[in-house]
């Protein structure tokens, strides 16, 4: 990985990259687990919500304000607004941070947790 970020520093010097791509390369492992690990029940290449909310545009919002989706009441009162440090407590361990949320799944590895949130927070 530290070889990737020479080669795109490197190349966005030279002008042959972009930082668009740049940030595109560093959000493959993020987009790779979300696919993995949060996919089957979150939607965020389109507006569609799944098992849980679509997850498109998280970072800024309010917990519980995606229109369509049926939310818990412990979830849609919380008046949590999603933040990177609001997600990595979160998703360390959901029913902690939110008593009574639905959501269950934890993510124990902190740098797969970093990388989820990193691409969440690039879409």
């Amino acid at each position: 990985m530290k070889n990737v970020a020479i080669v795109l520093t490197f190349l966005i010097a030279a002008g042959v990259a972009t930082p668009a791509f740049s940030q595109q390369a560093d959000s493959a492992p993020g987009q790779r687990l979300f696919q993995q690990r949060c996919g089957a029940c979150h939607q965020i290449a389109t507006p569609r919500n799944g098992v849980g909310p679509n997850l498109q545009g998280i970072v800024g919002r309010a917990a519980g304000s995606v229109g369509g989706f049926r939310y818990s009441p412990a979830l849609k009162d919380s008046g949590v607004t999603w933040t990177p440090e609001t997600l990595e407590t979160f998703l360390t361990n959901p029913t902690t941070m939110v008593r009574g949320t639905r959501m269950t799944q934890r993510f124990n590895n902190a740098d797969e947790r970093r990388a989820i949130i990193e691409f969440l927070g690039s879409r």
